[in-house]
């Protein structure tokens, strides 16, 4: 829950807001003067009305009456195009600031570390990025310039009416106190089932995000039902808070128009005593001080505009704190310290792949030690195997090998360089990645493999899509290269996916190559079809490869077997076999045992 709670306008997230509007200076000081306008020019029909009622329809002035219906017909038209502009030019920089804030939120989303994934809701993010960005334009199209003008307005109308008759002012505006507190309580009210919304909607977008991403595990386990309930009671809450804020509308209009009538009656009963006690209407127009039928039209007609933004103004000041609390949510985002740490002044240059850890130590959080102690060294172009049962520390290992978390303890090299000397984006550059759980975007097979980098050409994703023995199968796929996979490769067999997530590490030339189970998501036929191209890969490069299949290791260079974040055994294969009773022994004897395989 935001902070948020006090005073509609936070003035230190409000000058972080404005921050954004540097940029559109010239629109922001045109839409305030706009503003200013209008709230000027709104004041000159109800004195074109009186002047006309009082100096010319009585006395009968025909050419007079021609004149300010003519002065009426032009202010009607200047208003409206002010109107058009002001409207336009406050939209149109509300869009602007939160396209610009927008692509920060986004940028700096993906720079943060995979840590905060861990603990924070995806729909939270999204309902941020999306929602609540929306509520900081409503600053601008609905709150903070409109709210001045509003005020402006206002302030103009009550000054004017003083001037023209103090006495029948203050009698019409008797109720006002009373309106002023019925605004103060809606705009409280409204607050807090504002807030209990933009709740409700983060709840609600987490809700649907988290379940239509596993749909598939819904359906494998008949989960429909259940889930549809739960849907129903998020749904519920979402609905009920809607509800109260809309009845809270429902209370607090009817009392503005029963105020407002009160005021009118006022007005009219006053009025109509003053000038049925000055005598006739002909000597009231003369009399400098009296009250007129023109005075009583203009009156009614600056009370609609008085009232008119007062109705709005409870809404509006809710609409900036909505816009208040959507900033706040914003920049607790941006203000997120869990930034990948990006400070390594090594940003070229070639990476040869030596690799050592040195008494590395790492945990998740601060209790719960995930590896402990370890320690290896890779020379280039070795390959490095290493097994385990599940939750080993095996995938940690190369989650720190990619700086996607930051060890406790310890130290790890790369050609000899710490690794924190490294820019970020280059040394990940350097190492190329084929992870079990294939991800691809909603987009053509070649910008999958690529990425969009506008330097890999479309020869070099053929070329790589050969050696590993892709190509035939995309060839045959409607447009080729130029399929679209769907969200996720939904078109595509697991395989399929797996091969073009392999071709990706490929066209991007690593001199690291990891390979986190990358063949456990393909058959057999398809396996043997991608060993060649991986020993190809192999060549010259360092390799780190994880597999729970230990037939496809036999040739690695050195095996390190991990057992609850701690080395027990490391050596080759014929070496680990050798050891009596080794845990590397125990799992091969337990796979092929169980797969009928004869040694």
């Amino acid at each position: 829950m935001s902070t948020v709670t006090g005073n509609a306008i936070d003035w230190r997230l409000m000058r972080r807001v404005m921050h954004y509007v540097k940029p559109y200076k010239l629109t922001f000081a045109l839409s305030a003067f706009l503003t200013i306008f209008l709230a000027v020019i709104a004041l000159v029909q109800p004195i074109l009305i009186q002047r006309t009622l009082d100096n010319y329809i009585v006395v009968g002035d025909y050419n007079g009456l021609v004149l300010m219906v003519g002065l009426m017909v032009s202010q009607l038209v200047i208003q409206t195009i002010a109107q058009y502009y002001q409207t336009y030019l406050t939209n149109a920089l509300g869009q602007s600031v939160i396209k610009d804030l927008r692509m920060d939120v986004f940028n700096h989303i993906i720079s943060l570390r995979l840590k905060y994934f861990d603990k924070t809701p995806i729909g939270m993010l999204i309902t941020r990025t999306v929602s609540d960005l929306e509520t900081i334009a409503d600053i601008f199209s609905e709150g903070l310039i409109s709210i001045a003008g509003d005020l402006l307005l206002v302030i103009a109308i009550v000054i004017y009416m003083l001037i023209e008759d103090w006495k029948l002012t203050l009698i019409t505006l008797i109720p006002m106190p009373f309106l002023f507190l019925a605004t103060y309580i809606f705009k409280e009210a409204i607050k807090t089932s504002f807030q209990e919304v933009r709740t409700q909607v983060s709840q609600l977008n987490t809700f649907l995000q988290e379940h239509i991403s596993g749909v598939s595990i819904i359906q494998y386990f008949a989960r429909e039902d259940q889930e549809m309930r739960k849907f129903m009671d998020v749904n519920r809450k979402y609905r009920d808070a809607n509800i109260r804020s809309n009845w809270y509308y429902s209370i607090f209009f009817p009392v503005v128009e029963i105020l407002f009538a009160v005021c009118m009656g006022l007005l009219v009963w006053y009025g109509c005593k003053r000038i049925l006690s000055d005598g006739e209407l002909a000597s009231m127009s003369a009399s400098k001080h009296g009250v007129t039928p023109g005075l009583i039209v203009a009156f009614i007609s600056l009370l609609n505009l008085l009232f008119r933004p007062i109705r709005q103004l409870a809404d509006k000041f809710n609409t900036l704190q909505m816009g208040m609390v959507g900033a706040d949510r914003i920049f607790k985002v941006l203000d997120t310290d869990e930034v990948a740490i990006n400070t390594g002044h090594i940003k070229a240059g070639p990476i040869e792949g030596d690799i050592e850890f040195n008494k590395v130590w790492f945990a998740y959080n601060e209790e719960n030690w995930v590896l402990k102690d370890i320690s290896f060294h890779i020379k280039p172009g070795e390959t490095l195997a290493l097994v385990g049962a599940t939750g080993a520390g095996k995938s940690s290992t190369i989650n720190i090998l990619n700086r996607f978390y930051e060890i406790g303890k310890g130290e790890v090299k790369v050609d000899g360089v710490n690794l924190q000397e490294y820019e970020t984006g280059f040394l990940r550059s350097k190492i190329a990645t084929v992870i079990q759980d294939v991800f691809l975007f909603s987009d053509t097979i070649a910008n999958n493999i690529s990425l969009n980098n506008p330097d890999i050409t479309l020869e070099e994703i053929i070329k790589a899509a050969k050696d590993v023995g892709a190509h035939e199968f995309i060839e045959r796929l409607p447009g080729g290269y130029h399929y679209n996979v769907m969200e996720r490769g939904a078109t595509l067999s697991a395989g399929q996916a797996q091969l073009i997530s392999f071709i990706r590490a490929l066209v991007y030339n690593p001199a690291i190559l990891v390979l986190d189970e990358a063949t456990s998501s393909v058959d057999t036929e398809t396996e043997i079809l991608i060993q060649n191209a991986i020993n190809k890969l192999m060549e010259g490069r360092t390799a780190i490869v994880i597999a729970h299949r230990l037939s496809t290791i036999q040739k690695a260079d050195k095996i390190i077997v991990l057992d609850h974040g701690e080395i027990k055994e490391m050596g080759t294969h014929q070496e680990l076999l050798r050891i009596p009773n080794g845990f590397y022994r125990k799992l091969y004897d337990l796979q092929f045992n169980s797969a009928g395989i004869s040694r």
